[in-house]
């Protein structure tokens, strides 16, 4: 399945990296690339793509499993593409890709069939870390789980998460710091540290 206008967002094979906070890469070059995209600019939605898909990514990992991450990433972008002349303000264009994955992603977590409880028999299927880690992260407040997973999963910096959410650089630094905090005191309950 090929991404939208050609894209595949795949994190595990090369994440795509945020372009800087600053210079070109401005929310106010956002904004830019958002007005052309809504007059059918092909190559400027794609810029928006490269630009946002790790902050969509790590917003769907937050909520749903590893394995229906990046099929959900194209299906946000799907949305926004066919949506974009609906979006009022340009320069909200993060948080705007960042309401259509939480969206996605709860639709997503609610067709999910309910859990049964596990057999007391159960064999050992191993695990890796990293699933166990953001299983724990999933169960932390949204503003925490996601800048988290924006900051741990993707490598995005305080400044790239505020530029790409909205969110301001004292919110992004107070999400960031809760969230350890909730994180590391879960992990250490569990015996991890």
């Amino acid at each position: 399945m090929s991404g939208v206008a050609g894209l595949r967002y795949d994190a595990r094979v090369a994440p795509l990296r945020p372009a800087p906070v600053t210079g070109e890469s401005s929310p106010g070059a956002s904004a830019d690339l958002a007005r052309l995209a809504r007059g059918g600019d092909r190559e400027a939605f794609d810029s928006l793509y490269r630009r946002y898909a790790p902050m969509v990514h790590a917003i769907l990992l937050s909520t749903v499993s590893v394995r229906e991450t990046d099929d959900l990433v194209q299906d946000v972008f799907l949305a926004a593409w066919r949506a974009i002349d609906r979006l009022r303000e340009a320069e909200h264009v993060g948080a705007w890709l960042g309401t259509i994955a939480r969206n996605r992603g709860l639709a997503a977590r609610r067709r999910e069939p309910p859990h049964a409880p596990l057999p007391e028999a159960v064999p050992d299927r191993p695990r890796g870390e990293g699933e166990e880690i953001l299983a724990l992260m999933r169960a932390l407040p949204e503003a925490y789980r996601e800048t988290l997973a924006m900051r741990l999963v993707e490598g995005m910096t305080g400044p790239e998460i505020a530029a790409a959410t909205g969110l301001t650089h004292g919110s992004v630094r107070v999400n960031l710091h809760r969230g350890m905090k909730m994180l590391r005191e879960t992990l250490r309950e569990k015996g991890w540290t």
